[in-house]
């Protein structure tokens, strides 16, 4: 098919799996792109990460180049205190100016309780498309936008479980399998209630295979006991698809993205919560979630049988779609 020059649009990615130390923000990454692609037909797309500042080269890529749509891909980018040294986002008042329009795809909200102060309220009303729908993953994000005044936002929940529909859950064994992969979590460190979670996994499964997935999670694991059958996974993605594409094995761990990857390959899923991050996707979609502290409810969670029924939102998910539809 002929296509004219005016057809092509030009598509700006910030993307968080850029300079990331978390190969989770790369489950969320090509999820995010997967679902945009069917939208986006015949585009020219840059990427950029929003770990890292706007340097000259990209402030010239903005001002040069008009792109049809900015897309902000996920992650828990979005915080209270946005002029705080702690924070995920290298934006501030000044670079809000020059990339902005931003369109949100399921961004989530950083740490319960950091409340939005002014400067955040007067960045994100810089940086946001006024004009857009924008997609936050969880109630609590949703909440603490409106408290900022915004109304142009909705509860999608991540692109990353935009597929766990009815039909897709149905697939999910409700038995255990004979093998489990799990994850341990680098930043947010129990070493009593991760030893235990260690301990059922491998009374309860002929193999465990741990797989890495933040930077530091391997010199976290040696500070842990592990037993003869758990072995580790190399911290790429490639090969935590291939464990969880090999067949006959459940997902128990505390990383959120590491478990909803095990479910989008129809795997048995329990996830332990180690913020409020799980714990939200657990209330607001029925995700299955037990916190860390209740470790010792695992054991039997484990050996029991139950359904993965996942409730996602789908005529929100459409409506932010369809705003690019028809334009």
């Amino acid at each position: 098919m002929n296509r004219s020059m005016k057809e092509l649009k030009r598509i700006l990615f910030l993307d968080p799996s850029i300079a990331t130390f978390n190969v989770g923000d790369k489950i969320i990454s090509q999820s995010v792109r997967e679902h945009i692609k069917p939208l986006m037909d015949f585009s020219f797309v840059v990427d950029a990460s929003t770990h890292l500042p706007v340097t000259m080269y990209l402030k010239n890529i903005f001002y040069s180049y008009d792109f049809d749509y900015r897309f902000v891909c996920g992650s828990n980018l979005i915080r209270g205190k946005m002029n705080s040294i702690m924070k995920l986002w290298d934006v501030n008042l000044q670079s809000a100016r020059i990339i902005s329009p931003l369109i949100l795809v399921g961004v989530g909200w950083w740490k319960k309780g950091d409340q939005p102060n002014q400067y955040s309220k007067a960045l994100y009303s810089r940086l946001l498309d006024k004009k857009k729908l924008h997609s936050v993953r969880d109630n609590y994000t949703l909440t603490q936008f409106q408290s900022m005044g915004f109304k142009n936002i909705i509860n999608t929940s991540c692109p990353t479980m935009w597929k766990l529909t009815k039909d897709h859950c149905k697939d999910i064994p409700t038995g255990k399998a004979s093998r489990v992969v799990t994850t341990l979590t680098d930043y947010d460190k129990n070493p009593v209630e991760d030893q235990k979670m260690i301990n059922v996994l491998s009374r309860s499964y002929q193999k465990v295979y741990l797989w890495l997935q933040g930077v530091n999670d391997f010199n976290y694991a040696a500070l842990l006991h592990l037993p003869e059958n758990v072995e580790l996974i190399n911290p790429n993605l490639e090969d935590y698809d291939a464990i969880l594409e090999s067949g006959d094995i459940d997902y128990v761990g505390t990383r959120l993205h590491a478990g909803i990857r095990a479910l989008q390959k129809k795997k048995r899923t329990i996830i332990l919560a180690v913020d409020h991050r799980a714990l939200e996707k657990k209330k607001d979609f029925n995700l299955t979630v037990i916190d860390r502290h209740d470790v010792d409810l695992l054991e039997g969670m484990i050996h029991d049988t139950f359904k993965t029924d996942i409730q996602i939102p789908i005529d929100r998910i459409q409506a932010w779609k369809q705003q690019f539809l028809d334009e």
